[in-house]
């Protein structure tokens, strides 16, 4: 009777499965070791080599500004980001950030809209009236620069969906975040109404500069 081990390469067969199983298991342990951060060591292993492949930025169109943009404000926030999943241990699914924002928001007047009923000048040219429209902010701008994650806390499902993410931990909604409430606090710290001060001052020293003596500037 013949067997496995009086066949040619009978017996090699079990042995080389286990081999390559072994193998397979032990970059798969690597792998998730140096992605995770488990082993100290491996996270150099498998480093990535970032390259920058991107074409000419190109010019899509221009916008000519009719507004002056008289004041900016530069503000911070601390952004604190928990989602929790029902029934579920943070450790296993769940994720909490705590983001730093910083950003600045502009005061502006807009001008296009002036037109001669706007503009009241005496016929001596001594003395001009102006009437503008009230000053409105712009929309948040983070700066990238000065602003950064301080901490991520990620569940054990969390970790394991970055693997298959194409932008894995990202911060995006942290990021709406604190552009939201940089807006708020700007609505709130008086900026539009420093840019209508210094509207006022900017059109006061243009016109003094022409002759006029006396000028005076609304907003409504």
């Amino acid at each position: 009777m013949e067997t496995s081990s009086d066949r040619p390469g009978g017996s090699r067969r079990p042995g080389w499965g286990r081999i390559a199983v072994g193998l397979a298991v032990a970059v798969a342990v690597i792998v998730l070791a140096g992605r995770f951060g488990l082993v100290q060591g491996f996270g150099g292993l498998f480093g990535e080599d970032t390259r920058d492949r991107s074409g000419p930025a190109l010019l899509k169109s221009i916008q000519d500004m009719d507004r002056y943009e008289a004041a900016v404000g530069n503000f911070q926030v601390v952004v604190d980001l928990e989602k929790d999943a029902a029934f579920l241990p943070d450790a296993i699914r769940g994720t909490r950030t705590l983001y730093v924002g910083a950003g600045t928001v502009g005061g502006y007047v807009d001008l296009g809209g002036l037109g001669e009923r706007n503009v009241t000048v005496n016929e001596d040219r001594t003395k001009a009236s102006i009437r503008l429209p009230h000053a409105v902010l712009g929309t948040a701008a983070l700066d990238p620069d000065r602003s950064y994650a301080v901490a991520k806390e990620r569940g054990l499902l969390d970790r394991l969906g970055d693997l298959f993410s194409d932008n894995p931990a990202g911060e995006q909604a942290v990021q709406k975040l604190a552009v939201q409430h940089i807006g708020e606090a700007a609505r709130d710290s008086g900026l539009a109404e420093r840019a209508e001060k210094n509207t006022t001052s900017m059109l006061e020293g243009l016109l003094g500069s022409l002759g006029f003596a006396e000028v005076t500037v609304t907003y409504g």
